[in-house]
């Protein structure tokens, strides 16, 4: 079973960016679709973005769709999610999550995770 490892959290101001990434355990990292969730205080976690086996396709949740871009890099077993023109409602746990097969959106399709890095963004 694969394990994945997010990194790359911190604190930013309104406007700025980070960029995450996620490192996955398993020899069999190509055979996986890997993605981003975010959950805000309080709130329900959300789809930010997924990336299918070899980077051929991606999609994104509303939330930060034409503000980030997910990339991966099979043979070093990342993935990359680059956020841009942070607003204060980004600032939440963002969660790696892998899944054998095709991308999908929805959280219940994962099967394994992270335990998330913290994004705050103040103003």
């Amino acid at each position: 079973q694969p394990q994945v490892v997010e990194s790359g959290g911190g604190e930013v101001q309104t406007g700025g960016s980070l960029r995450l990434s996620c490192v996955g355990s398993t020899r069999s990292f190509s055979e996986f679709a890997m993605a981003w969730f975010r959950q805000a205080p309080g709130k329900e976690r959300e789809f930010v973005a997924a990336i299918n086996w070899d980077g051929s396709y991606s999609s994104y949740g509303d939330s930060m769709k034409g503000r980030s871009s997910i990339s991966r890099e099979n043979f070093k077993n990342t993935v990359w999610l680059q956020m841009n023109s942070l607003k204060t409602e980004d600032t939440a746990v963002y969660y790696c999550a892998a899944r054998f097969g095709a991308i999908k959106e929805k959280i219940t399709e994962y099967d394994f995770w992270g335990r998330g890095t913290q994004v705050t963004v103040s103003s």
